[in-house]
């Protein structure tokens, strides 16, 4: 029988030995979001896109419209600044957590 390999974790500054799941050990590592990316929050249908490469935007200001579970939410711009990409076209069905546009 084989001998299981103990890990440390470390949580609040203890650390303790444990044995890590497949799942656990292939989980997607955590990172900061990127304040100049725009994000799509839910899954759902990009109903119109309202600004342009290249334009400036204040904070606040709508960039594009997306339909989920037919209701239209607003995606607003989450800073002053000017659009470097527009990453989605009209009418494409986005998946959550995808990239919709950047800020330079």
């Amino acid at each position: 029988m084989a001998k299981d390999k103990y890990e440390v974790l470390n949580i609040d500054e203890t650390q303790y030995n444990t044995l890590y799941t497949a799942k656990y050990k292939n989980r997607k590592t955590w990172t900061a979001p990127d304040p100049k990316k725009v994000i799509s929050f839910i899954p759902g249908t990009i109903l119109d896109i309202l600004v342009k490469k290249g334009q400036e935007v204040k904070e606040g200001e709508v960039l594009l419209l997306l339909e989920a579970m037919k209701m239209r939410n607003k995606i607003v711009a989450p800073m002053d600044g000017k659009i470097a990409a527009i990453h989605v076209k009209k009418t494409q069905i986005v998946p959550k957590n995808a990239l919709l546009i950047e800020f330079k």
